[in-house]
């Protein structure tokens, strides 16, 4: 085997093994030649394959690092974050970062049909899929309709489990909209990411059989940890 390809097999077993995690740096190829005691140029050859195959990307800053476990997310008629992670067989769930009851912006107010001054529940919150955190969110409840939702939530943990006990058994996606966008250093923090890594913004609004709105969400997800699947059906 030639040695530039045994070095990519050292690489990748690293990969494996988890001494080398996603969206880990990797050391420049000058020092892995100075460890793998090889000509830098072959280490350059087996970056460069692996670069090639996707498996390292561009750093921000410059040099490399390995490429995260990328996740199929589908946004159809029915989305749910629980749902998709149970269809992937991933250990997932969201932690609550802060509750409030608010008067919101005034496009949030409008999508959810409030009344002027009319207030919402305001729920900030991050999901993970097996440890690692894919997204960071925002989503705006009637707050007229759903009293104490915000404790609720936090004991149930699930959009889905706190509308059902509203009498709300199933809610539907009213649309969706896609965007790109560099994070804030308020998402980038929560993402454990770099600023220089753009997110892929997910503006929504949910709605009962009646079509009421229930829920408008602004979800960021880290565009490297999740691939959007636009579907037909009603997964």
């Amino acid at each position: 085997m030639p040695v530039w390809r045994q070095i990519e097999q050292r690489i990748l077993e690293r990969i494996r093994d988890g001494s080398l995690r996603g969206g880990e740096r990797l050391p420049s190829a000058l020092e892995l030649a100075r460890q793998l005691k090889v000509n830098r140029h072959t280490v350059r050859r087996a970056l460069g394959e692996m670069t090639g195959n996707g498996v390292l990307l561009t750093a921000p800053g410059g040099g490399l690092r390995v490429r995260e476990e990328c996740y199929d997310y589908v946004i159809g008629r029915k989305t749910s974050f629980s749902r998709n992670m149970h269809n992937l067989n991933v250990a997932a769930g969201n932690k609550v970062l802060a509750t409030g009851l608010v008067t919101p912006p005034p496009r949030v107010a409008a999508a959810l049909a409030l009344a002027r001054g009319e207030r919402a529940w305001w729920i900030e919150s991050s999901a993970y899929a097996e440890q690692c955190v894919v997204d960071h969110s925002q989503a705006w409840f009637p707050a007229a309709r759903f009293p104490r939702l915000d404790a609720i939530y936090e004991r149930t943990g699930s959009v889905s489990r706190t509308l059902a006990e509203f009498g709300i058994a199933d809610y539907f996606r009213s649309y969706t909209k896609v965007s790109a966008r560099l994070p804030d250093a308020a998402t980038a923090r929560v993402l454990g990411q770099s600023p220089g890594l753009p997110v892929l913004e997910v503006e929504s609004l949910n709605a009962d059989g009646q079509n009421m709105p229930v829920q408008y969400g602004l979800t960021c997800f880290a565009s490297e940890r999740v691939q959007l699947v636009m579907s037909t059906g009603d997964r």
